[in-house]
């Protein structure tokens, strides 16, 4: 009979286990993880059939943990609000900025002398504020206009008087060392706007005063220059030498008197070995007789667009390049270059003869040429 009782108690006891919603939740519970597992829904039964026997073991006392209740972990920590605050107020510093950056004008700035550059530059303007960039005064020059929105130009106002174009230097009594460039015994007075011809000092070797105004050449203006080596009067308005302006100078080697307005080639000693007066007026009677007859050194005689109507003969054999293109000449004699009583007789140093752009007919004269290296340059027809 006690078997009987305990077995009916046991039973009403299985039912109502079974029957009880913390039961079912957790059924539901172990069907969700096996659903994790790939296990099919159909064997649900023996599930059930599994869980029934692992809620015998348990007892009514023991704590069970509903998972659906639990909270996922808060990770968002508290901030402290000054933290916050400083970091929003960061961001509108910033956007701030770069607003202002956005906003702010493009200014053309002239770049400094110098730097290569076009001469303007566009960027912020920096240099309203003062004592940021020292600011230097620019020279005006010629020419040359102010850039608005610039650092100080340096141009005049328009009320002030404008400078003149070229200082007005008295150059009356200066030493000419000071008025000019002295190296060693080389005296440098180019393009000065010289009227004459300086004081040298007496050690002068070479002396050039290129691109003047200078308009005659006086004896005196080299006497007693003993060491004088070079003289160079390119491109002046001379019109008149003195016959023996150079003839008292033992040294004198070179002379170079082209473009000027000069008719009369001068005397020159017996030492030269370069005579340049091309571009200039000399005509038939322009040139001494047999002037360069005694020049044993004479290298390089130069003649070019002048109105000679002849070839200077005689010519030193020591002569290489002889220039006389564009003149007058109209023609040539069988012994101008050759001897005629020598047949043996090579002028071997003459290889340059110009005579190109003048009236001569080259081939009228073929004897003319037959000790010379090489045919002078000119019309053949």
């Amino acid at each position: 009979m006690r078997m009987l009782v305990r077995l009916v108690f046991g039973l009403l006891v299985l039912k109502a286990v079974v029957a009880s919603p913390r039961f079912s939740r957790q059924a539901d519970l172990d069907s969700y993880d096996s659903a994790n597992y790939d296990v099919d829904l159909d064997n649900q039964n023996l599930e059930n059939q599994d869980i029934y026997d692992y809620e015998e073991e348990l007892t009514i006392d023991d704590p069970q943990i509903e998972i659906g209740t639990l909270a996922p972990p808060d990770y968002n920590y508290a901030v402290p609000e000054a933290s916050m605050e400083e970091e929003e107020q960061e961001e509108e510093e910033e956007e701030e900025v770069e607003e202002q950056e956005e906003e702010m004008p493009l200014t053309p700035q002239l770049v400094p002398q110098g730097s290569g550059g076009s001469g303007v530059l566009m960027g912020p303007d920096t240099q309203k504020e003062e004592g940021l960039l020292p600011t230097t005064p620019e020279t005006p020059q010629e020419g040359t206009g102010g850039v608005e929105g610039s650092v100080t130009s340096g141009m005049p106002d328009p009320g002030e008087p404008e400078e003149p174009e070229e200082p007005v230097i008295d150059r009356t009594g200066m030493p000419t060392c000071l008025l000019c460039t002295c190296l060693g015994g080389s005296v440098y007075c180019d393009d000065l706007k010289l009227d004459s011809v300086p004081p040298l000092p007496k050690d002068t070797t070479h002396f050039y005063a290129r691109y003047n105004r200078i308009t005659k050449i006086n004896k005196s203006d080299f006497a007693s220059m003993n060491k004088l080596k070079r003289i160079d009067l390119t491109a002046n308005e001379i019109k008149s030498v003195d016959d023996k302006a150079f003839m008292g100078l033992p040294e004198l080697e070179e002379l170079v008197i082209r473009e000027n307005h000069i008719s009369q080639l001068p005397a020159l000693p017996e030492t030269m070995t370069l005579i340049d007066a091309s571009q200039n007026n000399i005509g038939t009677k322009g040139i001494h007789k047999e002037a360069f007859k005694d020049m044993t050194s004479l290298l390089y005689l130069y003649l070019t667009d002048n109105i000679i109507d002849y070839i200077p003969v005689p010519l030193p054999d020591s002569l290489r390049s002889l220039h006389l293109q564009r003149n007058n000449i109209q023609m040539m004699h069988e012994d101008t270059f050759c001897n005629l009583k020598d047949f043996n007789y090579i002028r071997n140093a003459l290889e340059d003869i110009r005579l190109d752009g003048n009236p001569i007919n080259l081939s009228r004269t073929p004897q003319a040429y037959v000790c010379l290296p090489r045919i002078p340059i000119g019309d053949l027809i």
